[in-house]
């Protein structure tokens, strides 16, 4: 017979929202719905412009309406949210899929009317929005990770103009961006088109010979392949000077959070990894976030500076939304979902999410492949017991679990506890080995090193 899986059985209370309104946000009008009761028209529409949003709020408000529940559509929802709660009015971001309508006739009237009725009765679960102050250097960060996206892009245009010309230079040279290849690509929008003078910009680091650059910078320089590399080159140093920019901004928002007083800031650990990041902030990273914090997650062996940034940029320093760090796994989605019915597992696969902090712990359990700490040991046993894209989100749920317990608890992770941990279990492995050695009848005996 088989075994009865045991479930949870989860405690469902009434909770009536009688004050509840709901909105169907759309590009250029807004739909909205409030209790019948509380107006003759129950159901309003108003456009997209400031003044008509500013209507709508304000009669939100006559109506005594204290708490509205909007879909989260691409970015239209954020003027009437930031309005709504400038006017002291609860905001219920939900998810469209959690509030598909019934099968029938969709139209946008008895979108905004399921919605306040899902909202009224207490069926819609709110989406985790950080403080206000938090959201303004999401935007920032957010904004500064599409800049460095562009600079890969026109990178790629250089290497696609450079190989048109079938000057060869990138794919000797592990960055075309780098020192030489800077100097090399300048020289050759300067009009400098000799490999001898080109190749003598060699920087004493690079592995490549010079009769090799001389061979790989010869080529075939058309005038508008030449165009081409200097369009995508003015893009990059431009992209690169907005990303110095929006690190000054993010720098004087984050020393304006920055509760911490001067010399109180929790103590920070030495950078661990040797690899130079391609662009690095140009403010104290670590110090900013632990000063916001309490405690430096680069303390976590598997968190670098820019994981610990985008960190915290989409949290905040606050996971009272969270009450354990089960829950904060499945807000993740790097836990396994379960969908059972009929007393039948139907899929345990995990849920797919855009989550940035799922993402950006899964980049940090990558990073663990070769590295030799907990983390490390641990992606490579699961990797070879799961597999490779199992193991890695099994990787992120355990860095997950202990980011938590760090942001929570507000102490940095203590490395002793593993070690501790394997020593136990290596003395119970030694016990296993001992009496399995003694049933059949041998007995081991630890092996001394000859000097």
């Amino acid at each position: 017979m088989a075994k009865r899986r045991k479930t949870k059985i989860q405690k469902i209370s009434p909770t009536i929202n009688p004050s509840a309104a709901a909105a169907d946000i759309g590009a250029r009008e807004i739909y909205v719905a409030v209790p019948v009761e509380r107006a003759e028209t129950p159901v309003r529409r108003f456009g997209t412009f400031t003044e008509e949003l500013q209507q709508l709020v304000t009669w939100l408000s006559e109506l005594k309406i204290t708490t509205v529940a909007l879909e989260a559509t691409s970015v239209y929802w954020i003027p009437l949210a930031e309005l709504l709660e400038d006017a002291k009015i609860e905001v219920c971001l939900v998810n469209p899929r959690h509030v598909q309508n019934v099968s029938g006739r969709k139209s946008d009237v008895m979108d905004c009317q399921w919605l306040q009725y899902l909202h009224s009765v207490g069926l819609l679960r709110a989406a985790f929005r950080p403080a206000a102050a938090v959201r303004g250097v999401r935007a920032l960060w957010r904004h500064r990770e599409a800049l460095v996206r562009q600079c890969g892009w026109y990178i790629q245009h250089m290497h696609k103009a450079l190989d048109q010309m079938n000057v060869q230079v990138h794919h000797v040279l592990t960055d075309i961006t780098g020192v030489t290849g800077t100097a090399i690509v300048e020289a050759i929008l300067a009009g400098q088109r000799d490999p001898q003078v080109l190749a003598a910009f060699r920087d004493k680091r690079v592995k490549a010979t010079e009769q090799t650059l001389v061979a790989a910078l010869t080529g075939d320089y058309r005038r508008e392949h030449v165009f081409c590399l200097r369009q995508a080159y003015a893009a990059f140093k431009f992209t690169n000077r907005q990303i110095a920019e929006v690190d000054q901004q993010l720098g004087e928002e984050l020393a304006a959070l920055d509760p911490t007083p001067a010399g109180e800031a929790p103590p920070v650990i030495a950078a661990r990894s040797k690899n130079v990041m391609k662009h690095p902030p140009a403010y104290p990273v670590q110090a900013r976030l632990a000063g916001l914090c309490g405690v430096d997650l680069t303390s976590i062996p598997a968190v670098q500076v820019l994981t610990a940034q985008t960190i915290w940029a989409e949290l905040g320093s606050d996971l009272s939304a969270f009450p354990t760090a089960k829950h904060f796994c499945s807000w993740l989605s790097l836990c396994p979902d379960n969908r059972t019915s009929a007393g039948k597992c139907l899929s345990t696969k995990t849920r797919a999410s855009a989550n940035r902090v799922a993402h950006a712990l899964r980049m940090a359990a990558q990073s663990c492949h070769k590295a030799n700490h907990e983390f490390g040991e641990y992606y490579r046993r699961m990797r070879a017991r799961l597999g490779a894209a199992e193991g890695l989100v099994a990787t992120a749920h355990k860095i997950a679990r202990v980011l938590y317990a760090v942001m929570t608890t507000r102490r940095p992770y203590d490395a002793s506890v593993h070690e501790h941990a394997l020593a136990q279990k290596r003395t119970k492995r030694v016990a296993h080995l001992h009496s399995a050695a003694k049933k059949l009848g041998f007995q081991l005996v630890p092996l001394v090193e000859v000097s």
